[in-house]
């Protein structure tokens, strides 16, 4: 059984930075796609950024493009999402999500894993 924890959300103003972290526990894991996606309030889920397990493939949305950097420590099967230059509309539940089959890491339907995700608020 494989366990995904997310934590760092919080709230912040305009400009300013957060941290989030994902753990995933349980089975070993050296393929496939972790990945941050976000819901906003009365929006659909959608992908944020996803990097191979390896760290050599990244994909981002072009909203955080420059502002977001993913990354992964597979020593410790922890992820990470570094969020600058914070917008309000990057409010929402940001949800980590795993794979370990190489699927398509823009379909949400890919992912077996979920966290039970981590608030973001940002303030104008």
């Amino acid at each position: 059984q494989v366990q995904v924890r997310e934590s760092g959300g919080g709230l912040v103003q305009t400009g300013g930075s957060l941290r989030l972290s994902c753990e995933a526990s349980g089975r070993p894991f050296s393929d496939g796609w972790m990945a941050w996606f976000r819901q906003a309030p009365g929006k659909e889920r959608e992908l944020v950024a996803a990097i191979t397990w390896n760290g050599v493939n990244t994909y981002y949305m072009h909203n955080v493009q420059g502002r977001f950097t993913i990354s992964i420590d597979n020593t410790k099967n922890t992820l990470y999402l570094q969020m600058n230059k914070l917008k309000t509309e990057d409010t929402a539940v940001y949800y980590c999500a795993v794979e370990r089959l190489g699927g398509e890491p823009r379909n949400s339907r890919t992912y077996d894993f979920w966290g039970q995700g981590t608030q973001v608020i940002v303030s104008s």
